[in-house]
């Protein structure tokens, strides 16, 4: 669920520059749900905290048509075809040949000094047919737009794009975070407090595995354990900076959709 403080942090802003007002492409929080995870047994997906964070981290992009395109194969952009359902959208072509769909992106994006954007599938998002091919933008100085590509990976199949289906995630990411870590690798013994935590925690899910296994009433009641999804540590502590949730400010809305949306042209990548 996004939220919409109207006051953010001074120098936090992450703000859409629309190029051509009227064309209302949506742009928006990533919301939690995927229809996998809906039609999964009992919606057992969502006990998975950590996949279904990844779900809400950034904001994505949401197709402005419903098409399908094919690959004959060949490495040209001809070799790409693509069929909408209605009248064609200039901001969907073959572009760059390899069997690749591009979408172009009608903003502009600046984020804070030093952010990076992470340019990317929606996260947890499964398509047969065809792969999101990621990259990563100096967005806090760079005035050209990119672009977001999938790579067919089927020769001689149609895939499928629907009208509003998320294309895009954009997620924010601090530029030389990685190369800033040290890189260690230890043996857990030479960490016994963590050690024991472990321990702690394997003999846990041992028991509860076994419990399963011979229908106890109340493991099988209980359905899985919660430890992590609560910030509970396997000793019986907290963590008081755990999500459970993102809540990412929304967008405002842009100027009406005009009858006829220009199409941007392909750019960084």
């Amino acid at each position: 669920m996004a939220t919409n403080e109207p006051n953010p942090p001074q120098g936090h802003e992450f703000t859409a520059y629309d190029i051509y007002p009227g064309t209302g492409f949506a742009l928006e929080a990533a919301p939690i749900a995927r229809e996998w995870m809906d039609q999964a047994h009992q919606r057992f997906p969502y006990r998975c905290l950590p996949l279904a964070i990844a779900n809400q981290a950034g904001w994505v992009l949401r197709s402005p048509a419903a098409f399908r395109a094919y690959w004959y194969g060949g490495p040209g952009k001809d070799d790409v075809e693509v069929r909408f359902d209605g009248p064609p959208d200039a901001r969907v072509m073959s572009h760059f040949g390899a069997g690749t769909i591009t979408f172009s992106v009608p903003f502009l994006f600046r984020t804070p000094p030093g952010i990076n954007l992470w340019v990317k599938g929606p996260a947890n998002h499964i398509k047969d047919g065809v792969q999101p091919l990621e990259g990563v933008v100096e967005a806090d100085w760079l005035a050209s737009t990119f672009t977001m590509n999938w790579k067919i990976t089927r020769v001689c199949e149609w895939v499928r794009f629907d009208e509003g289906e998320p294309f895009c995630m954009l997620v924010p990411v601090p530029r030389g975070l990685a190369e800033g870590l040290i890189p260690r690798r230890v043996p857990l013994a030479d960490a016994p407090d963590l050690k024991a935590q472990y321990e702690g925690w394997q003999a846990s899910r041992s028991g509860f595995l076994k419990d399963l296994l011979r229908l106890d009433p109340d493991t099988i009641k209980q359905g899985w354990q919660k430890d992590y999804f609560r910030g509970m540590t396997p000793d019986g502590g907290s963590f008081d900076a755990h999500q459970t949730r993102l809540n990412l400010r929304d967008f405002p809305p842009g100027t009406p959709p005009a009858p006829a949306a220009p199409a941007d042209e392909p750019g960084t990548h």
